[in-house]
């Protein structure tokens, strides 16, 4: 197993001597990225109540701007298997999902199911225009963009502006999936969006399909629901999860000096945030290199050097995925389970010294 302590190469065993007693040492410590299998998340919830830490995802401002829209107006979904075997419109919001491999998929393909089945995919889009049929690049941002087609949708606006075009062709569609990222559009444009397909679900069929999140927050988001009962940003202080998304931001914590230890999991590739280098931290990563933190392990990456449960993006679940290249690498799990036992020992001396 590659390993590092501040920059030099060391053996497993002394990695996972350092990384305890960093944690050991902290009164707050936060436990961020969690893009991993479902092993590893339960792990790191497990090694979280454990020593007191908060939890924090890579892809929280995403996730945490469909869960704020879901508690307010709910959500009216589709999954990518339904978007590419019915939908005959497809309203791309943002310049993100463009990006997606799900859009390959809507390009190349014509609806196969449903009353649409065999016609033509007609593709809109809002602040972007990689090949729409009908584009509108909504300069005065995508949430008050969306905002304006639900007023023509409403009828409180009407007439052949572009906004007017694109609501009359969600209107007529016979299966309509309007896409975002929610990173991208923000809880204020998720909510209006969710808002848009209710309305238009009145008359036709519309749903709506995120795509574009980072890291395994969709995995995440249920281990956390059936681990706490809560959403992932929850805090163990005081033994018991706490959920506050504004407390337990791992990033507004690090800036405002509230944690003084990080250990970031990143078994599943995520770009690890510029913050992590502002506080003594660990990272456990598929791709280690030394100056990622202050000790770094390389762990496997679950799908790849062993098999796990990661969501899988094209069937919108929680699926398996065995290893299509396995390696000694350690899980990301075994090592959390490592430190676990390591931290065990390290309190139970302290202990054991403060009562002699």
């Amino acid at each position: 197993m590659a390993a590092w302590v501040k920059g030099g190469a060391t053996d497993a065993g002394t990695a996972v001597e350092a990384a305890a007693s960093l944690l050991a040492k902290a009164r707050a410590p936060v436990i961020a990225g969690l893009s991993a299998d479902v092993a590893a998340i339960r792990a790191a919830y497990d090694l979280a109540g454990r020593i007191g830490a908060s939890v924090d995802t890579a892809g929280a401002a995403g996730t945490y701007a469909e869960l704020g829209a879901l508690s307010r107006v709910g959500a009216l979904t589709t999954t990518p298997a339904e978007a590419v075997g019915r939908a005959d419109t497809v309203l791309v919001v943002g310049a993100a999902p463009w990006q997606a491999p799900l859009m390959k998929r809507l390009i190349d393909a014509k609806p196969t199911r449903g009353r649409a089945a065999g016609s033509d995919r007609a593709l809109l889009a809002v602040g972007a225009n990689a090949g729409a049929a009908l584009a509108w690049p909504a300069d005065g941002g995508l949430p008050e963009a969306v905002a304006e087609l639900r007023a023509y949708v409403r009828g409180h606006l009407a007439g052949d502006a572009l906004p007017g075009q694109i609501a009359s062709r969600l209107a007529a569609a016979q299966y309509g999936v309007l896409l975002y990222d929610p990173a991208e559009l923000g809880e204020f444009g998720v909510e209006m969006l969710q808002g848009l397909a209710m309305e238009l679900s009145e008359t036709t069929r519309c749903f709506t399909l995120a795509v574009g999140a980072a890291g395994q927050d969709r995995a995440v988001v249920p281990v956390s629901a059936w681990t706490t009962g809560q959403a992932p940003r929850s805090g163990f202080g005081r033994r018991v999860p706490e959920h506050d998304p504004w407390r337990f931001d791992a990033a507004r914590q690090v800036a405002a000096g509230e944690a003084d230890a990080v250990l970031w999991l990143g078994a599943v590739p995520v770009a690890r945030p510029d913050w992590l280098s502002a506080v003594p931290s660990v990272a456990l990563v598929a791709e280690g290199e030394a100056q990622a933190a202050e000790v770094v392990i390389s762990v496997g990456q679950p799908g790849r050097d062993h098999g796990g449960v990661l969501w899988n993006e094209q069937r919108a679940a929680l699926t398996f995925w065995p290893a299509t290249a396995p390696s000694d690498l350690p899980s990301a799990a075994s090592v959390l389970a490592a430190l676990r036992e390591r931290l065990a020992t390290v309190q139970a001396a302290s202990r054991s010294d403060s009562a002699c």
